[in-house]
Protein backbone atom coordinates (compact mmCIF):
# COMPACT_ATOMS: atom_id res chain seq x y z
CA UNK A 1 0.00 0.00 0.00
CA UNK A 2 1.50 3.43 -0.74
CA UNK A 3 1.63 6.20 1.88
CA UNK A 4 1.45 9.65 1.79
CA UNK A 5 3.58 10.41 5.11
CA UNK A 6 5.11 8.64 7.84
CA UNK A 7 5.08 11.66 10.22
CA UNK A 8 3.55 10.94 13.55
CA UNK A 9 0.35 13.50 13.19
CA UNK A 10 0.45 16.30 15.65
CA UNK A 11 -2.32 17.53 17.60
CA UNK A 12 -4.12 19.91 15.61
CA UNK A 13 -4.00 23.12 17.74
CA UNK A 14 -0.51 22.64 17.68
CA UNK A 15 -0.17 21.93 13.86
CA UNK A 16 -2.49 24.92 13.38
CA UNK A 17 -0.23 26.87 15.56
CA UNK A 18 2.45 26.01 13.64
CA UNK A 19 1.54 26.43 10.38
CA UNK A 20 0.42 30.14 11.58
CA UNK A 21 3.49 30.98 13.02
CA UNK A 22 5.33 30.13 9.62
CA UNK A 23 2.64 32.12 7.73
CA UNK A 24 3.94 35.05 9.48
CA UNK A 25 7.73 34.72 8.73
CA UNK A 26 9.20 37.50 6.84
CA UNK A 27 8.51 36.52 3.21
CA UNK A 28 5.99 33.83 3.57
CA UNK A 29 3.23 35.87 2.13
CA UNK A 30 5.06 37.04 -0.88
CA UNK A 31 5.77 33.35 -1.78
CA UNK A 32 1.88 32.80 -1.43
CA UNK A 33 1.38 35.89 -3.73
CA UNK A 34 4.08 34.68 -6.33
CA UNK A 35 2.55 31.09 -5.97
CA UNK A 36 -0.95 32.58 -6.99
CA UNK A 37 0.11 34.51 -9.88
CA UNK A 38 2.23 31.75 -11.34
CA UNK A 39 -1.63 29.90 -11.47
CA UNK A 40 -2.67 32.60 -13.75
CA UNK A 41 -6.08 31.72 -12.40
CA UNK A 42 -8.84 34.43 -13.39
CA UNK A 43 -11.74 35.17 -11.49
CA UNK A 44 -14.73 32.81 -11.54
CA UNK A 45 -12.21 29.91 -12.23
CA UNK A 46 -11.57 26.75 -10.28
CA UNK A 47 -8.26 25.73 -8.38
CA UNK A 48 -7.71 23.04 -5.97
CA UNK A 49 -5.05 23.83 -3.03
CA UNK A 50 -3.41 20.77 -2.37
CA UNK A 51 -2.72 19.86 1.41
CA UNK A 52 -4.34 23.11 2.38
CA UNK A 53 -4.19 22.63 6.19
CA UNK A 54 -5.96 25.50 8.14
CA UNK A 55 -7.17 27.59 4.85
CA UNK A 56 -4.94 30.50 4.20
CA UNK A 57 -4.34 29.74 0.61
CA UNK A 58 -7.69 28.62 0.20
CA UNK A 59 -9.07 31.77 1.61
CA UNK A 60 -6.81 34.61 0.10
CA UNK A 61 -7.40 32.68 -3.05
CA UNK A 62 -11.56 33.22 -2.93
CA UNK A 63 -10.53 36.92 -2.34
CA UNK A 64 -8.61 37.31 -5.99
CA UNK A 65 -12.29 35.98 -7.03
CA UNK A 66 -11.11 32.45 -7.44
CA UNK A 67 -13.43 29.40 -6.37
CA UNK A 68 -10.69 27.80 -4.57
CA UNK A 69 -11.10 23.69 -3.12
CA UNK A 70 -8.92 22.86 -0.55
CA UNK A 71 -8.09 18.99 0.54
CA UNK A 72 -6.37 17.73 3.05
CA UNK A 73 -5.76 13.99 4.12
CA UNK A 74 -6.46 15.62 8.02
CA UNK A 75 -9.85 15.55 9.18
CA UNK A 76 -8.68 17.72 12.12
CA UNK A 77 -7.13 20.53 9.91
CA UNK A 78 -10.26 20.32 7.39
CA UNK A 79 -12.32 20.97 10.39
CA UNK A 80 -10.03 23.82 11.76
CA UNK A 81 -10.23 25.08 8.07
CA UNK A 82 -13.92 25.08 8.10
CA UNK A 83 -13.94 26.54 11.53
CA UNK A 84 -11.92 29.60 10.23
CA UNK A 85 -13.81 30.20 7.12
CA UNK A 86 -16.73 28.36 7.21
CA UNK A 87 -18.10 30.07 3.36
CA UNK A 88 -15.22 27.92 1.49
CA UNK A 89 -14.76 24.76 0.13
CA UNK A 90 -12.82 22.11 2.01
CA UNK A 91 -12.61 18.47 1.61
CA UNK A 92 -11.11 15.75 3.29
CA UNK A 93 -8.76 13.98 0.84
CA UNK A 94 -4.83 13.13 -0.20
CA UNK A 95 -3.03 13.68 -3.27
CA UNK A 96 -3.37 10.67 -4.89
CA UNK A 97 -7.17 10.39 -5.12
CA UNK A 98 -8.90 14.23 -5.32
CA UNK A 99 -12.23 14.59 -5.20
CA UNK A 100 -12.62 16.38 -8.43
CA UNK A 101 -13.96 15.51 -12.05
CA UNK A 102 -11.29 15.10 -14.29
CA UNK A 103 -10.70 18.20 -16.41
CA UNK A 104 -12.41 20.42 -13.62
CA UNK A 105 -9.32 23.03 -12.61
CA UNK A 106 -8.01 25.44 -13.90
CA UNK A 107 -5.27 25.71 -11.46
CA UNK A 108 -2.92 22.96 -8.97
CA UNK A 109 -1.20 24.06 -5.79
CA UNK A 110 0.97 22.16 -3.34
CA UNK A 111 2.37 23.88 -0.59
CA UNK A 112 4.87 22.06 1.65
CA UNK A 113 3.58 19.03 -0.23
CA UNK A 114 6.12 16.57 -1.79
CA UNK A 115 8.29 15.83 0.86
CA UNK A 116 5.48 14.02 1.98
CA UNK A 117 4.91 11.70 -0.67
CA UNK A 118 6.83 8.19 -1.36
CA UNK A 119 5.19 8.64 -4.75
CA UNK A 120 4.99 11.83 -6.30
CA UNK A 121 4.46 10.12 -9.81
CA UNK A 122 1.04 9.01 -8.75
CA UNK A 123 0.44 12.69 -7.23
CA UNK A 124 0.95 14.60 -10.94
CA UNK A 125 -0.80 11.51 -12.25
CA UNK A 126 -3.93 12.49 -10.58
CA UNK A 127 -2.81 16.40 -11.05
CA UNK A 128 -2.72 15.66 -15.04
CA UNK A 129 -6.05 14.17 -14.60
CA UNK A 130 -7.95 17.23 -12.53
CA UNK A 131 -6.43 20.25 -14.60
CA UNK A 132 -8.19 21.20 -17.86
CA UNK A 133 -5.56 20.87 -20.73
CA UNK A 134 -2.87 24.23 -20.73
CA UNK A 135 -4.12 24.04 -16.72
CA UNK A 136 -1.30 25.91 -14.58
CA UNK A 137 0.34 23.55 -11.63
CA UNK A 138 2.08 25.24 -8.59
CA UNK A 139 4.47 23.03 -6.61
CA UNK A 140 6.21 24.83 -3.47
CA UNK A 141 8.68 23.60 -0.90
CA UNK A 142 12.19 22.96 0.97
CA UNK A 143 14.66 20.98 0.40
CA UNK A 144 15.39 19.51 3.60
CA UNK A 145 18.98 18.65 3.42
CA UNK A 146 19.55 22.64 2.60
CA UNK A 147 18.88 24.33 6.27
CA UNK A 148 21.82 27.07 6.36
CA UNK A 149 22.36 27.27 10.57
CA UNK A 150 25.64 29.42 11.83
CA UNK A 151 27.23 27.63 14.76
CA UNK A 152 30.05 26.87 16.77
CA UNK A 153 29.77 23.08 15.81
CA UNK A 154 29.39 23.17 11.99
CA UNK A 155 29.65 19.18 12.08
CA UNK A 156 27.37 18.93 14.69
CA UNK A 157 24.75 21.06 12.94
CA UNK A 158 25.16 19.03 9.80
CA UNK A 159 24.74 15.80 11.73
CA UNK A 160 21.30 17.32 13.09
CA UNK A 161 20.09 18.90 9.68
CA UNK A 162 21.04 15.84 7.71
CA UNK A 163 19.39 13.62 10.80
CA UNK A 164 15.95 15.50 10.48
CA UNK A 165 16.05 15.08 6.69
CA UNK A 166 16.01 11.55 6.68
CA UNK A 167 12.63 11.56 9.01
CA UNK A 168 10.78 12.90 6.29
CA UNK A 169 9.60 10.76 3.39
CA UNK A 170 11.35 12.23 0.77
CA UNK A 171 13.38 15.56 2.13
CA UNK A 172 14.93 16.57 -1.24
CA UNK A 173 11.44 16.23 -3.41
CA UNK A 174 12.38 20.05 -4.09
CA UNK A 175 15.27 19.70 -5.86
CA UNK A 176 13.42 16.89 -7.98
CA UNK A 177 10.31 19.57 -9.00
CA UNK A 178 11.89 20.34 -12.78
CA UNK A 179 12.52 16.87 -13.38
CA UNK A 180 9.04 14.95 -12.09
CA UNK A 181 7.20 17.50 -13.37
CA UNK A 182 8.67 17.16 -17.15
CA UNK A 183 8.88 13.39 -16.97
CA UNK A 184 5.27 13.62 -16.14
CA UNK A 185 4.76 15.64 -19.57
CA UNK A 186 4.33 19.29 -18.27
CA UNK A 187 5.98 21.83 -20.38
CA UNK A 188 7.04 25.46 -19.80
CA UNK A 189 8.02 24.39 -16.49
CA UNK A 190 9.88 26.88 -14.48
CA UNK A 191 11.91 26.66 -10.79
CA UNK A 192 12.95 29.42 -8.71
CA UNK A 193 14.43 30.04 -5.37
CA UNK A 194 13.65 32.09 -2.94
CA UNK A 195 15.51 32.49 0.66
CA UNK A 196 14.88 33.52 3.84
CA UNK A 197 17.40 34.96 6.01
CA UNK A 198 16.18 34.82 9.54
CA UNK A 199 18.29 36.76 12.75
CA UNK A 200 15.38 36.55 16.03
CA UNK A 201 14.51 34.44 18.22
CA UNK A 202 11.01 33.14 15.96
CA UNK A 203 13.44 30.25 14.77
CA UNK A 204 13.92 29.24 18.07
CA UNK A 205 11.17 26.77 17.87
CA UNK A 206 12.48 25.27 14.55
CA UNK A 207 15.77 25.16 15.40
CA UNK A 208 15.24 23.16 19.09
CA UNK A 209 13.08 21.02 16.95
CA UNK A 210 15.76 19.96 14.45
CA UNK A 211 17.18 18.89 17.40
CA UNK A 212 15.18 17.41 19.31
CA UNK A 213 14.56 15.21 16.21
CA UNK A 214 18.08 14.44 15.95
CA UNK A 215 18.36 13.13 18.98
CA UNK A 216 15.24 10.79 18.66
CA UNK A 217 16.56 8.90 16.15
CA UNK A 218 20.07 8.62 17.72
CA UNK A 219 22.41 10.48 15.87
CA UNK A 220 23.34 12.91 18.68
CA UNK A 221 23.02 12.31 22.35
CA UNK A 222 21.03 14.34 24.45
CA UNK A 223 23.92 15.90 25.90
CA UNK A 224 24.89 17.24 22.43
CA UNK A 225 21.29 18.10 21.92
CA UNK A 226 21.24 20.54 24.71
CA UNK A 227 24.41 21.93 24.28
CA UNK A 228 23.19 22.84 20.59
CA UNK A 229 20.08 24.55 21.35
CA UNK A 230 22.08 26.62 24.11
CA UNK A 231 23.93 27.94 21.93
CA UNK A 232 21.18 29.01 19.49
CA UNK A 233 19.18 30.18 22.23
CA UNK A 234 22.39 32.74 23.14
CA UNK A 235 22.76 33.55 19.69
CA UNK A 236 18.88 34.86 19.59
CA UNK A 237 19.49 36.80 22.58
CA UNK A 238 22.72 38.47 21.73
CA UNK A 239 21.27 38.89 18.03
CA UNK A 240 23.72 36.30 16.38
CA UNK A 241 21.44 33.71 15.45
CA UNK A 242 21.44 32.92 11.91
CA UNK A 243 19.53 30.46 9.88
CA UNK A 244 18.95 30.77 5.72
CA UNK A 245 15.93 28.57 4.20
CA UNK A 246 15.89 28.32 0.33
CA UNK A 247 12.15 28.08 -0.37
CA UNK A 248 12.00 26.07 -3.98
CA UNK A 249 8.73 27.34 -6.37
CA UNK A 250 8.73 25.29 -9.69
CA UNK A 251 5.41 26.13 -12.13
CA UNK A 252 4.52 24.20 -15.33
CA UNK A 253 1.92 23.65 -17.95
CA UNK A 254 -0.46 20.91 -17.93
CA UNK A 255 -0.27 19.10 -21.33
CA UNK A 256 -2.76 19.96 -24.07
Amino acid sequence: MTRETKQTPQPANDLVARLDAADRLPGAEFLRELSYDLLGAEPGTSVVDVGCGAGRAVAELAERGVKAIGVDPSERMIAAARGRWPEADFRVAGAYELPLPGASVVGYRADKVFHELDDPERALAEARRVLVPGGRIVLLGQDWDTIVIDSDDPALTRTIVHARADLTTAPRAARRYRNLLLNSRFSDVTVEVRTGVFTGSAMLLLLTGLAEAACSTGAITREQKDTWIVEQRARAETDRLFLALPMFMAAATAPE
